[in-house]
Parts: C-alpha cells; structure tokens; sequence
C-alpha cells in the first residue's frame, strides 16, 4: 500500500518521542524500553516470520557501446508508504519503491548497472520539516565521483538522476542508501537503505546461492503509540530503538534445511553495533568482509559489528535436530543503549525438508577462499602514513576528523580536502579515538582497506579481509592499508554513526588531482539531477 505526499503530511508521517532527554553512554546501558507504544501493541520476539526483500529486475538490458560489456537497466522511486512492521499498527516510512528495507539488487561482475532514483518524496520530512532532498551511495562501489552519492549533490523532490556502477569489483555485498547533506541518518532510519549483491564465478562456486544465500538487513527502531516510527538521537550521539528489525520485521524466525547457509549480515542501524553469536555456542564461520571474500575462512563465537559493516558468514544447520530452535543473538558492545529484547536478533527454526545432496556447497564450510589485492598489499609499498582523530569538539558540540568538518567543506567551495594521495599510491592511515566513550563505525568512500593493527596488535581474526569500514573502540587506534584505485576525484570519508556524520564527522580527499586542477568529474557539477517529467506514481 503506498500513500499521497498530501496523505503523509495530514498524518503527521513520523511520529517523534524522547527516550530519556539527552543521553551520553558510558559503558552498555540498559533501559525497559523506549517505545511508547502500548503493552499490547509492542512486538516481541520471534512473533513474525522471516521475509526476504524481493529481487529488482532490470527493466531492459543492453550493451555499452564503449567497452561492449552488458549493461542493466533499473528504475527505483523514493516515495513515502505504509509498511506492516508492527503486528496491528502500519508504520509510515520512506522506501525505494515503497519497500522497508527496499528491493535486493543482483547482478554478476562485469555487467554494468544504470539506476534511475526519482524522487517522488513529500516536499519535507514530517517528523521535523527537512527538505526531503536525497543522495543515494552505493556503498562498497568503486563509482566515479558524480555517482557515489556525494552528500552535498542533492536531488530535489520531483526530479531524478541516474547512477552508473561499473560492478568489475570482486564479488561482495554492497548496499544503497541515502547520503542527503546533515539529514542522512533521519532519511535512512526512515527506511531509504536495501542490499546489492554482485557476484563473480569464484563466489558462485565456492559458496551456497539462490534460496541458501540469505540477505539480512538488521536495524533497530522505536516506535510512537500510533505505530509511527519514533526518533530521538540523544543529543546527536546516537539513536538506540527497543526493537530488533530483521529485513524489516522485529525478530523474524527462518525455517531452515539441515545443510549449510549463507547469510550477508548487514547492519543498517543508524548508530547500535551488534556483537552476533549463536545460542548453541556453534561458532559462525565468516567468510566474507564488505570487500568480498576473505583470504581465510575464520570460526568465531561471536563478533563486533558496527553500522554500515557487511559480514558474510556460513551457519552449519547439519546436526541440529528437526524442530529445534537456534537464537541468533546479540551480546551487544560498550556504549550501546540495550533494553529488554535487544539482546535477540532472530532465530531459525530446523525443518525435515529434504536437503539436495547434488549441490555441492550443502555441507562445504571452505577454508581458503580467495585473495585479493587489497589483501595482498604490503606496507612496505606505502608512500606516506596519514594521521586522523575521530572526536566531538567542545566548543561547536560539533563531531570532527582532525577537527574538520563538512560545514568547513561547503564554506570552501568544496575544495578543502584532508588528504591528498595521488592516483594508484598506497598509503596506511591511522585512526585514533581517545575517547571512552563512543565508538565510530569509519567509512572510507571508493577503497577497500585492509586493516594491518589495532592499538599496535593484530586486527581480530574477522576483519581479516577487504573492508570499507572500521569499528574504531573507545580508545582504540587502527592502522589501514589502502591504494587510492581507479579514479581520480574527490570522495568523502565520515563515521556511520549517522547523527554523528550528520554532525559533523564528515570531511573529503582527493585523488590524483591538485586543488586547482579541473576536475571533469566534480560531484557539484557533472552529472546533475534533471526534471522528472515521467506520470507521478500513486
């Protein structure tokens, strides 16, 4: 069911509550709940059942006239609609075609992908009256700058853009969402976030596919009496919400064969990290970072995943009885807000459902999977060591990179970089956070990284493949080993901590260019939103 831009905001759209006035964690605290919803109307665990997110197919296909590679054709909308999240109550949100989280996209390394985003948005956002203006990223794409969603290339309500994705990466889980200027975090809570799958022959034959390779998008929420989505950011430190979503429903149960699966474990939270284990102590196997595949296959009992990172793991469903019950649970991680059932993300339910023996990878755990070249860096190829600190500066209240910001970046016209490595060079750079008190989920736009210490020891065993994103602890120091590859252009690189990029952890480096350079892929000028004069959707 999709609803008018007049019907949102008669409604009121998104309804906004406190959950306790501004709040600055120190250490895992815990709450009963955050939802003013009634006792009656509050979901709990394990209620609904497990969906997954349709698959988008191209509207045409065709072939580039340059290189002669395939190219797929999509057209997804930003508008507002109604989901069923809650068991009686709908939950107006934003979504790409009307779908919370929006559709899976699937495509095989070398075909090309163009997007058209319309924006059929309300005018403004009706929680607080932002301009619902969008900037959609490809996160974990290797775009030109024009279309990796730089947050201050904005489209307007009642136009769209197309985006072009070269998809020659490896195979990985990417995600789209939107990256709108200081409202990113409001935009994506709201719905607009969804997964985009690329494969290569490796990954196909090494690792289970179709119904066995399983898309998890894990968010959390709070939610208003009427059932619309509450928000409450904590001072712009971070939203924690009392209610545990899995492909947007609150803690899903998945009937499962007695074989080996694949899940693509997304966490789209604005702000809560996850730490996944499995209630049996079975270790989960990962075999895939957001980079791709991992070098090695690593069994850990649990992990820390931060916001915006993507975990490949396999889960052995093989000796478990039909009939019984394993929790995917959530042990959580200093400075996270946990109430009564965040401690539960969803659980799998075992079926006496024949199992196909042909296919091979139905009791495959593989241990060596593949390299890669980020994996295959060494720092002795590194031509400068970068230094950032990730902090909140106490006199603007603001979130910095060395005391940078994206307000520093509009005032200067866009030019004002923090790092300038020149095209095709590696170099390590070192995060510092000195703070106990926050984490921050890094994103670099463009590379893959690979991530060489942490606080002078070796990274944990599950990060140990490409990545794009680094949980930075409280007081904790990372070092990342990157080539700035294959374009020139500048790109941003900000905490997915979303409230606090919106405020202001977010600041930009060029490649391969001097700031006087003229730039044919600037992200202000080429490649602008145009008039959509297409029917309007319902």
């Amino acid at each position: 069911m999709t609803i008018s831009r007049r019907q949102v905001l008669l409604i009121g759209g998104l309804g906004i509550l406190g959950a306790g006035g501004a709040m600055l964690p120190t250490g895992s605290v815990e709450a009963k709940s955050a939802s003013r919803l009634s006792d009656g109307e509050m979901p709990r665990p394990y209620q609904a059942s497990f969906v997954q997110a349709p698959i988008l197919e191209p509207y045409s296909k065709g072939t580039d006239p340059v290189d002669g590679l395939p190219v797929n054709y999509y057209r997804l909308t930003q508008k507002a609609a109604m989901a069923n999240i809650l068991p009686r109550l709908s939950t107006p949100i934003l979504g790409y075609n009307g779908l919370f989280p929006g559709p899976t996209i699937s495509l095989d390394q070398g075909t090309k992908a163009v997007i058209r985003m319309r924006n059929q948005l309300p005018a403004t956002h009706a929680l607080d009256g932002h301009a619902l203006s969008t900037s959609t990223h490809l996160h974990g794409s290797a775009s030109l700058p024009q279309y990796d969603g730089y947050a201050s290339d904005i489209t307007h309500p009642g136009f769209y853009k197309d985006y072009h994705y070269p998809n020659f990466q490896p195979a990985r889980t990417l995600w789209y969402h939107d990256h709108g200027v200081h409202f990113t975090a409001m935009n994506a809570y709201s719905g607009l976030a969804a997964q985009y799958h690329m494969h290569d022959p490796i990954e196909r034959q090494l690792l289970p596919q179709g119904r066995y390779d399983v898309a998890l998008t894990v968010s959390d929420a709070m939610f208003a009496s009427n059932g619309a989505l509450g928000y409450d950011d904590n001072s712009h430190s971070g939203l924690w919400g009392d209610v545990i979503l899995v492909n947007g429903k609150p803690w899903p149960v998945m009937k499962v064969q007695k074989r080996v699966y694949r899940f693509r474990i997304l966490n789209a939270s604005i702000s809560r990290s996850l730490r996944p284990a499995l209630s049996t102590g079975d270790p989960l196997v990962v075999v895939g970072t957001d980079g791709g595949l991992v070098p090695v296959a690593q069994s850990v009992a649990n992990y820390r995943h931060g916001g915006a990172e993507r975990y490949e793991v396999l889960i052995d469903f093989r000796k478990y009885k039909t009939g019984q019950r394993i929790e995917l649970r959530n042990l959580s991680n200093k400075n996270n807000v946990d109430y009564d059932y965040t401690n539960r993300i969803m659980a799998f339910d075992v079926t006496d459902e024949p199992v196909d023996t042909a296919d091979p990878t139905w009791n495959r755990i593989p241990t060596t999977l593949v390299g890669s070249e980020t994996m295959s860096l060494k720092t002795t190829q590194s031509v400068k060591t970068r230094r950032f600190r990730v902090k909140r500066n106490d006199t603007t209240n603001l979130w910095t990179i060395n005391d940078d910001s994206w307000q520093d970046v509009i005032a200067s016209g866009y030019k004002r970089v923090i790092a300038d490595p020149a095209l095709n060079s590696v170099e390590i750079w070192e995060i510092e956070n000195k703070s106990g008190g926050w984490f921050h989920p890094l994103h670099i736009h463009l590379v893959d990284f690979q991530v060489i210490s942490r606080n002078g020891r070796a990274p944990f065993a599950y990060e140990r493949g490409p990545k794009d994103v680094v949980y930075v602890g409280e007081d904790e120091t990372v070092k990342l080993l990157m080539k700035f590859t294959p374009h020139k252009g500048v790109y941003m690189m900000h905490c997915h901590n979303l409230p606090h990029e919106d405020h202001d952890m977010m600041a930009q480096f060029r490649v391969g260019l001097k700031a006087t350079d003229v730039d044919p892929d600037d992200p202000m000028t080429a490649a602008k939103a145009e008039w959509d004069d297409e029917e309007a959707e319902d």
